[in-house]
């Protein structure tokens, strides 16, 4: 399998601080990560749920080597499943995406994407669906990319099964973050002949009461994958 990271794409030119080292506008980084971290988030996270808030300056290096890889194009349609904030979906739509489709369970940070859309993207960008993966029908209609940040199963082993059962049966470009000492994502997509690629990591602050997770000064590891359907 040929492996390559988001610089070899060289379409965004600029200082290296992206999670892979990929060249990026300094100044429009910069811009989009000062957005995000001002969005709204849930005050009260559920550990048992394990939610986790992602900061805006990790989420904005994330987008950026996605747009790097040529995933994230002006006008795509984007599906960012378990969206918690919104925070990845509408980054993607203000780095150029037509439309995204925000899938959260928890009907508390439903409402609190609704806030962060409405005051960040008009209305014929988006969509939020409050509803269960795995469990509810869910209508999503043409997705060029999908993006992801699943339970990572500290708690309960397997809780991204039905997350990684949609992706896989929805066959379109796929980046997902997920604990970086994570192994079957590669497994159960190589073994469906998919292309897998783990092309960074970065660190990702937890809540202290996240007792679950061993952390090291208040964070854990994150992996990131890049998986292409045959």
């Amino acid at each position: 399998m040929t492996h390559h990271t988001a610089a070899n794409h060289g379409e965004i030119s600029g200082k290296h601080n992206s999670i892979t080292g990929a060249p990026c506008r300094h100044m429009r980084l910069r811009n989009l990560g000062m957005a995000l971290s001002k969005l709204e988030g849930k005050e009260k996270l559920e550990a048992s749920l394990e939610q986790y808030s992602t900061p805006g300056d990790l989420a904005s290096r994330w987008l950026f080597d996605i747009m790097a890889f040529g995933d994230l194009t002006s006008g795509c349609r984007v599906l960012d499943l378990g969206s918690g904030n919104g925070i990845l979906g509408i980054g993607a739509v203000m780095l150029g995406a037509g439309y995204v489709t925000l899938v959260e369970a928890d009907e508390t940070f439903c409402e609190i994407a609704e806030t962060n859309a409405e005051k960040t993207l008009q209305d014929e960008n988006y969509d939020i669906i409050n509803q269960v993966i795995g469990v509810d029908a869910l209508d999503l209609g043409d997705i060029d990319l999908i993006i992801t940040n699943p339970p990572w199963g500290r708690l309960s082993e397997g809780a991204d099964t039905c997350f990684l059962d949609l992706i896989s049966s929805l066959g379109v470009t796929t980046h997902v973050m997920h604990s970086a000492k994570a192994k079957h994502i590669q497994k159960i997509f190589e073994n469906l002949n998919w292309t897998v690629e783990k092309y960074g990591e970065a660190d990702f602050p937890l809540p202290a009461s996240y007792g679950h997770h061993k952390m090291h000064r208040g964070s854990t590891r994150a992996g990131f994958w890049r998986l292409s359907p045959p």
